[in-house]
């Protein structure tokens, strides 16, 4: 039994016009008919957030790629963004979509300007290329924009859903990088990966309960039941993974329960359970959460403070509290 009122804590953190959304959006609160949903989805995407997130993604694709966790990266930015609401047709939405897809790599999937320093095994030079770390994260975005039927992205979408192995998801990067690969073994799965490709499938009909999905998540679940001998591709499940943060970019509790908890034939593993323990054990008398890591980049947010309960973060954890009664 809950101890805590989910729609009023809603209320209480709802006054930014992003978190009101990401709550109703969970089905928190009352505002979750989808008439009023529209309503607060549109004074999301013309919050200043967003609108400020629309302005990065006009620059696209920015940078060439450094460091996959950086939430600097555009790829993050457009995840964001389609996480509070943007979507197909709304202003600014079809340019920068037009942008994203204008670099298709030989494979499918769309690149990114990458340069991979020799220390890493790279070349040192920019290269358009894409990786299974950030590949996956810009068709889910595309998808959930209201472009999954366009034809690139079904393409893309099947040529990476074919990486699939029983162990989970690989390092894989396009052709254009060669033989390069991240600092594991080739046979190990790649955590990152294999989170953000289930992601990806979850969010697909035709894909979501489909045997790519079940290797994915039984793949997390394989790495939370022996994080403390498993780590592949010094993706580790300790201190620093059970921090909560926000947005979910990277590889932590939040992010991995958050996809997990969408896996619906997984509702009942122990495994699961006894991670979503872990996230409810943090959960403030309140009955809000509070960030225990923050990127730097969003410090004038709450969800980028260690300062307090953050709206935002309480509108995901709840959200997968709220899928799953412990």
């Amino acid at each position: 039994m809950k101890d805590h009122d989910d729609a009023a804590i809603a209320a209480s953190l709802g006054s930014d016009p992003w978190v009101r959304y990401s709550m109703a959006s969970r089905g928190l609160g009352t505002a979750t008919d989808s008439e009023s949903l529209e309503v607060l989805r549109q004074a999301s995407v013309g919050s200043d957030l967003v609108q400020g997130l629309v302005a990065d993604l006009n620059g696209w694709p920015g940078a060439p790629l450094a460091s996959h966790k950086s939430a600097e990266q555009a790829f993050h930015k457009l995840s964001f963004a389609v996480e509070l609401g943007l979507r197909r047709g709304d202003p600014g939405s079809d340019r920068i979509v037009s942008l994203v897809m204008a670099n298709v790599s030989e494979e499918g999937p769309f690149t990114l300007p990458t340069k991979i320093d020799p220390a890493h095994g790279g070349t040192g030079k920019g290269n358009l290329a894409w990786a299974l770390c950030d590949a996956p994260v810009v068709l889910r975005a595309l998808v959930r924009m209201g472009h999954g039927e366009d034809p690139r992205v079904v393409r893309a979408i099947s040529f990476l859903a074919s990486l699939v192995r029983d162990n989970g998801y690989p390092c894989a990067v396009s052709s254009s990088l060669g033989a390069w690969h991240g600092p594991g073994r080739r046979d190990d799965p790649c955590p990152y990966a294999t989170l953000v490709m289930l992601e990806l499938l979850l969010e697909l009909p035709g894909l979501r309960t489909g045997p790519e999905a079940h290797s994915a998540a039984e793949c997390l679940l394989r790495l939370w039941e022996r994080s403390r001998e498993e780590h592949p591709y010094i993706f580790w499940m300790g201190d620093d993974f059970r921090k909560l943060k926000a947005p979910l970019l990277w590889y932590d509790l939040v992010h991995v329960l958050e996809a997990l908890s969408k896996a619906e034939w997984m509702r009942g593993d122990g495994r699961l359970k006894t991670m979503l323990g872990v996230l409810a054990a943090k959960r403030g008398t309140d009955g809000a959460f509070a960030p225990e890591s923050a990127y730097l980049r969003w410090k004038d947010y709450d969800f980028g403070r260690k300062k307090g309960p953050s709206g935002y973060l309480t509108a995901v954890c709840l959200g997968i509290l709220a899928r799953i009664d412990l």
